[in-house]
């Protein structure tokens, strides 16, 4: 384990690739929450690992410090699992490879998990550094993030005394988050009856290519949606093509990057698909270069869906909102709403789709998942909604804001860009869990989070944690 090895700050970079072994998806977190219990545990801290496996922390005030109130440092052990096609990986027992490129962290072929492992980083480093001033830290590591904010929302609020929370799950320095939207998870599920393939000949229809990226930060780019791509190349074919089966997206909060289907017909459709192809190409030449549509015949399927159910899916893929549904009116250039279609599986009877909606007004949360119950109503789908959590508003009357302002213009000479973010934060949830408390969110550079071509700054984490550390001293 020597991948990061003389890298700054040392305890940091250690303590990331240590949990880089360690499988972490969401919803696979046992491992490395025992780990983190046992760096609380050889410490010899207070520690609490409760039944969804979050894990509590408490290190004592430095000396001068016992009179400050105590200060919550929170963030998220589990990962979003992505890779690329080619690559062969097993997450729930392979470890990510990590890759040092001049300042950047990356890994070979997948995730990073840099959201948020680089919290869980420095939190550790921050509870084994003996001589760092600092009140007491309540450290909060929490499960499931990605899928739902369920850790979060199984907090037991009466472990805290503190009424200060650092977030350390933002990917920009120098921006501190005071605001995030709610958000929803929506099950679609879409049913079908099959009938016997009456065509001659079957082919796998795969897009791929697509930029892909993170379905709150980047949604406003405009990217590619492959399944919403696939639900408009089946409409164009429909009439001279049968589907046996779909799938696309990996995860619910990322921008699909690819679909693929099985549809029968009796002509190749080499052709018909390569002018789809270049609509595509012409329409995301900027966002989605990469952008490809290939055509690979296969073992003639024995079953396809009927006429009705081809139909009522394809309308519900081409209805199902997607993107951008509104804007801020009251902060510039903030997406106030949004859809994200992230997963499209068959199984049987069903064909479902996962999608991820989140705003910070309710009343358009609620207006979102509205329009898919009109579309259900329509196509005879089934709509669950899953992982439902609040909005973070806006405090305009937040001490740790202007104190981390103060610290930053201190020491850097130039102001922070104080922001609200689309994408959503555990804030809201534990905000109801644990009490009225005083919240921020901070973190280093990271670009594409979600996807296999995440990279970390490591000049940027050397900052960040330099500058929390200040922070938690004047605190």
């Amino acid at each position: 384990m020597d991948k990061l090895k003389g890298l700054q700050p040392e305890r940091v970079m250690y303590y990331f690739e240590a949990i880089s072994r360690i499988p972490r998806e969401s919803g696979n977190e046992q491992a490395v929450s025992d780990y983190i219990k046992s760096i609380g545990e050889e410490l010899g801290f207070e520690t609490i690992q409760d039944a969804n496996n979050n894990v509590i922390i408490k290190k004592p005030a430095s000396a001068g410090k016992e009179d400050a109130d105590p200060v919550i440092l929170q963030g998220h052990m589990d990962m979003v699992c992505a890779k690329e096609k080619d690559k062969i990986i097993d997450f729930h027992k392979d470890p990510i490879e990590l890759i040092v490129d001049g300042d950047f962290i990356t890994a070979d072929g997948t995730t990073l998990g840099a959201d948020n492992g680089i919290a869980v980083a420095m939190t550790l480093a921050l509870l084994e550094d003996a001589e760092a001033v600092h009140p007491e830290i309540e450290a909060l590591f929490t499960t499931e993030e990605e899928t739902g904010m369920g850790g979060a929302m199984n907090v037991d609020g009466k472990h805290f005394e503190g009424k200060t929370l650092i977030n350390v799950d933002s990917e920009e320095e120098g921006i501190f988050t005071v605001s995030c939207a709610g958000g929803v998870r929506i099950f679609f599920r879409q049913p079908y009856m099959n009938v016997k393939n009456l065509y001659n000949r079957s082919y796998e229809i795969e897009i791929s290519g697509l930029t892909g990226g993170h379905s709150g930060i980047e949604i406003h780019e405009g990217r590619a949606n492959s399944i919403k791509l696939m639900g408009r190349l089946l409409n164009r074919i429909k009439r001279v093509a049968g589907i046996s089966s779909l799938e696309g997206g990996e995860k619910m909060n990322a921008i699909a990057k690819r679909a693929k289907t099985l549809v029968s017909v009796n002509a190749n459709p080499t052709e018909t698909i390569q002018q789809i192809e270049q609509v595509f190409k012409d329409e995301f030449r900027v966002t989605d270069p990469g952008l490809k549509i290939i055509v690979t015949e296969c073992r003639k399927q024995e079953m396809m869906m009927n006429q009705t159910s081809m139909k009522n899916l394809i309308n519900a893929m081409l209805l199902l909102p997607c993107g951008v549904q509104t804007m801020s009116s009251d902060i510039e250039g903030l997406v106030e709403s949004s859809n994200n279609v992230g997963v499209l599986y068959t199984k049987e009877d069903f064909v479902i789709i996962e999608s991820a909606a989140r705003s910070s007004v309710k009343t358009l949360k609620d207006e979102i998942i509205d329009r898919f119950q009109a579309i259900g109503e329509l196509t005879g789908a089934q709509i669950e909604l899953q992982s439902e959590y609040p909005s973070w508003p806006y405090n305009p009357d937040s001490k740790v804001r202007e104190t981390m302002k103060q610290v930053y213009e201190k020491m850097y000479g130039k102001k922070p860009e104080i922001m609200a973010i689309h994408a959503g934060l555990e804030t809201g949830i534990l905000s109801e869990r644990i009490g009225r408390i005083d919240m921020i969110s901070m973190g280093p550079n990271m670009w594409d989070v979600h996807t296999p071509n995440e990279k970390l700054s490591i000049s940027s984490t050397e900052r960040t944690f330099v500058f929390l550390k200040e922070v938690l001293k004047v605190l």
